[in-house]
């Protein structure tokens, strides 16, 4: 029988589908040395017994306490960063002025290592804490900064995927906050590429370069060609925003003549390992372009709230075959935990198909069948994430990367109401869902090695 380096038992809540929940009750987990799920065993399966006896009680046998249950890791598909250091704060004012009175000038400050280091440390620590194992980060304009952040991630064992931003369109950028010129941003992100793949071969849990326009408003179209080839060159993820806000979209329209969608086409960033925030403003050809080119959406609802200017219809772009999962943008959203950004993915939903207008009548007030269900909302946290980056994760199941939340629903200040010892167990993960807080988070796992663990 196959050694395996860990044995884990405990029921386990993954997505089977979109929008099913699968039950795995008192499974064991067998995951291999390259942290990869290579085997499931059901209570029911004739080994079960056999491993049980071969691994209880050694070192390598993890079994969940009465009350804990597994969850996937969280794939977070949309992070700023830098921007930790403003979370929380002015959210009440419009995209266009909160980033050139907030956002440049805090990112300007990244070309200070020190000053980079301490957040970006403290940022991957908090959101490892929350349960996301894998990150989709924009860093800043700074090319050492941003080789920095991959470096944490890697030291820290999250699963990052970091971006050095570009900013050369000089018309559009702060003249403190931006690329020197064209040729410079191409050339650093290049470097920048090179450098995390380099660093990329000692990381277990893999650390990724990713071709990162900030926005088409912020790149000068030459720019944004460049950066296409490069994408194309070197096969690397891609990630901009899209379409997020009437101001975003309308400059985009007035530019080009086309929406984001097209545009961001005609460049070549459009592409199976591309993922696009927010795109709220997305038409049903746009939907239909990210559905071919395989572009996956990373939906920012606690973001989307305060910047968007819209709901985002989910289930209508789930419908037309558009990857999607789900991001916190922070700090746009002032949440790190997807758990919140789950809660108001629903929400949102609810009321973008009930509507908000009590002035007009029902049945004119909200988008027919625009809800998503928590089971939908759970799906886009993890399962989804993962096929939006097309990478193993988000799951588990077999050939699955072992990235694991432990929650423990028994923890003194914050105990779930559970009294009946024979609740339902769909019943106990919507509770999780609804109710869990970093503290229920015992221990995070990234690729077979634990990352995180609450005493």
């Amino acid at each position: 029988m196959t050694d395996y380096t860990h044995i884990f038992q405990g029921t386990a809540f993954s997505s089977k589908s979109p929008t099913e929940v699968e039950i795995l009750k008192n499974h064991l987990f067998c995951v291999n040395t390259n942290g990869i799920i290579e085997k499931i065993v059901a209570p029911e399966d004739n080994d079960y017994q056999t491993l049980l006896h071969m691994y209880d009680g050694k070192e390598n046998f993890h079994r969940l306490a009465e009350g804990q249950y597994f969850l996937p890791g969280f794939v977070d598909l949309h992070v700023h960063a830098p921007q930790w250091a403003q979370s929380g704060t002015a959210l009440d004012i419009p995209l266009f002025d909160w980033l050139n009175t907030y956002t440049f000038p805090i990112e300007s400050r990244f070309s200070d290592l020190d000053f980079a280091k301490k957040v970006y440390e403290d940022v991957v620590s908090t959101l490892l804490a929350n349960g996301t194992t894998t990150a989709l980060y924009f860093a800043t304009v700074h090319k050492e900064a941003s080789i920095l952040l991959a470096k944490i991630c890697a030291e820290k064992g999250q699963r990052g995927l970091v971006g050095k931003v570009v900013m050369d369109d000089h018309e559009q950028t702060p003249e403190y906050y931006r690329d020197a010129d064209t040729k410079s941003a191409l050339e650093d992100t290049e470097q920048f590429i090179l450098a995390v793949k380099e660093l990329a071969k000692s990381v277990k849990q893999g650390v990724y370069p990713v071709v990162t326009p900030r926005f088409i408003p912020s790149c000068t179209s030459e720019g944004l060609q460049g950066l296409g080839a490069l994408a194309a060159k070197y096969d690397t993820h891609v990630q901009s925003h899209c379409s997020e806000s009437d101001w975003a979209h309308g400059y985009v329209q007035e530019k080009y003549g086309k929406n984001d969608a097209f545009a961001l086409h005609d460049f070549g960033l459009l592409r199976d390992k591309s993922v696009m925030a927010h795109c709220n403003f997305l038409d049903d050809a746009d939907a239909d372009l990210f559905a071919q080119t395989g572009t996956a959406i990373s939906h920012c609802p606690i973001s989307n709230a305060y910047f968007a200017n819209s709901v985002i219809p989910v289930a209508h772009f789930h419908e037309k075959g558009v990857e999607i999962g789900l991001g916190s943008d922070i700090s746009g959203g002032f949440s790190p935990s997807l758990f919140d950004n789950i809660r108001q993915a629903v929400m949102s939903s609810r009321m973008l198909e009930d509507g908000v207008n009590p002035a007009l009548p029902a049945t004119e007030r909200g988008v027919p069948n625009s809800r998503i269900t928590v089971n939908e909302a759970f799906y886009l946290a993890t399962a989804g994430g993962g096929e939006s980056l097309s990478l193993p994760i988000g799951r588990l199941a077999e050939n699955y990367t072992w990235d694991v939340q432990v929650i423990d629903t028994t923890i003194a200040s914050a105990k779930f109401p559970l009294y009946d010892a024979n609740e339902e167990l769909h019943d106990i993960f919507q509770k999780i869902m609804y109710l869990a807080r970093p503290e229920n988070i015992r221990e995070v796992w990234v690729q077979g090695e634990k990352v995180h663990s609450r005493m």
